[in-house]
């Protein structure tokens, strides 16, 4: 039968297993057969149902591979930012086209205009090239590449 572990305790040395039909089993960790992935919830398992309906001969299913993350650098895109922030060329690195495109007519346009605009494009890349910094990788990695956020 094949389930998931819901709960395991170090401790007492047992957990609980949600079945695929929807029933829930009790096991100890002399059950656990596999000797490469640990009893820890959310691994899938193929086990039977024993006496007292305990759980037993538990394996684990080896893990699915992640599909490949999108690398983007904070290192990069703090540069990218501070050298070349005024015309938005980080958001083009990060994948926001549209903030890109934004900062980059508005720094164009403010050349025509006293240079004002171009001016904030730029305050707004510094600030920018501070938070990248100031953040850490994962955090980085979760905030402006997997969720995207364009602005501050």
């Amino acid at each position: 039968m094949k389930g998931k572990v819901l709960d395991f305790s170090i401790q007492t040395g047992e957990g609980v297993i949600s079945a695929d039909n929807g029933e829930r089993y009790t096991f100890v960790v002399a059950e656990w057969k596999a000797s490469d992935i640990h009893p820890t919830k959310g691994v899938i398992v193929d086990f039977e149902v024993g006496e007292d309906n305990k759980a037993c001969g538990i394996y684990a299913e080896a893990p699915q591979a992640a599909a490949p993350k999108e690398s983007k650098s904070k290192i990069v895109a703090a540069l990218l930012a501070f050298f070349l922030g005024g015309l938005g060329i980080h958001k083009f690195y990060l994948g926001c086209t549209t903030a890109g495109i934004i900062m980059l007519a508005v720094s164009i346009l403010g050349i025509f205009l006293a240079g004002l605009p171009t001016l904030i494009m730029g305050i707004i890349a510094f600030i920018e090239f501070i938070i990248y910094l100031i953040k850490s990788d994962e955090e980085f990695h979760r905030i402006y590449v997997e969720n995207k956020k364009c602005w501050f």
